[in-house]
């Protein structure tokens, strides 16, 4: 894969990593619960490790990293904003909100993991294993806490 390429891969990964952050962002300053604000503060610093280590490779690669959100990302967070709201702040909702933020940004390096697994070089190949490795943690933490609570609700029915 040509530096450009990789380069341009890199950096749609900067980007989704920076939705999440503003995401967790988001869900943080909404949630009233201590565990929830902690869960979300630790899901927030994945991505900001992530960004750190995908900043620093596309500088290495000699261009430019990407800043900002994709206007995909804003409208999700709105979208979690405008749930949160109307659910009451109900811990599953929220959850459920997240996993599906999850389950984006797992399909993102998948789809790149796969698709361009023959041509991103070790490098690269290694950092995004580790990312996904890390992302799909955060990932089960998520569904695990959102399945407990569900559980919870169907025995107070």
């Amino acid at each position: 894969m040509e530096n450009e390429n990789i380069i341009e891969v890199l950096n749609s990964l900067i980007i989704i990593n920076n939705d999440r952050i503003e995401g967790y962002k988001t869900a943080e300053a909404e949630a009233k619960e201590t565990d929830l604000k902690m869960l979300f503060g630790d899901l927030m610093e994945t991505s900001v490790q992530n960004r750190k280590e995908l900043v620093a490779e596309v500088t290495r690669l000699g261009a430019t990293p990407d800043e900002g959100t994709r206007v995909t990302g804003k409208f999700f967070r709105v979208w979690m904003d405008v749930k949160a709201a109307f659910t009451g702040s109900d811990r599953k909702a929220i959850l459920d909100s997240c996993e599906y933020g999850e389950d984006v940004i797992l399909d993102t390096y998948k789809k790149i993991l796969i698709q361009d697994h023959q041509e991103v070089r070790p490098r690269e190949q290694d950092m995004l294993n580790k990312h996904y490795a890390l992302l799909k943690a955060d990932h089960d933490k998520v569904k695990q806490l959102r399945d407990i609570i569900a559980n919870e609700k169907r025995l107070q029915e």
